[in-house]
């Protein structure tokens, strides 16, 4: 007899946006410990949070459209006219395992960018913001971006 229960089962229509998050979370921090790597919801994650950071959503309708996909180049949601591209960082939470190394915009397809720190269990610990303008002038021209280079941003928390 199987004690497996399906996706159904588990109501996921009935969860609140938050409650699906930390769930995800949740499922993701447990594979971690049982399988040493966690699957990478990082971004997604962060797409969420800088959503709400923005006061929309990545319902459709609000801050996606119907034709966005995974690999909508360069957007990730938007709020009226702008377009928003998000980076994010999670560090291992194994020894020695700091975010060190911020990965650098591949395309000016948007007008903000938002970058989001978060600790090793996805508690939001810092986000910051930029201007496309901004974040070319700045950043262009450098090969390698660090946490403290994405500090020069707008804080947003």
């Amino acid at each position: 007899m199987s004690s497996r229960r399906t996706v159904s089962e588990l109501k996921l229509p009935n969860l609140t946006h938050d409650e699906l998050r930390n769930l995800l979370v949740g499922v993701t921090l447990e594979w971690e410990k049982r399988f040493s790597v966690a699957p990478g919801i990082t971004s997604a994650v962060a797409e969420y949070d800088a959503a709400k950071l923005k006061e929309t959503s990545l319902e459709i309708g609000k801050g996606r459209e119907a034709s966005d996909t995974a690999v909508t180049k360069g957007v990730d949601f938007r709020k009226g006219n702008l377009r928003y591209q998000m980076k994010s960082n999670r560090p291992s939470g194994k020894p020695g395992s700091p975010v060190t190394l911020v990965g650098k915009a591949s395309n000016y397809n948007w007008d903000q960018l938002i970058w989001i720190l978060y600790d090793r269990v996805y508690h939001l610990k810092e986000a910051w913001e930029f201007s496309g303008d901004d974040y070319r002038r700045r950043f262009d021209h450098k090969k390698r971006l660090s946490p403290d280079d994405m500090r020069s941003g707008r804080r947003l928390k």
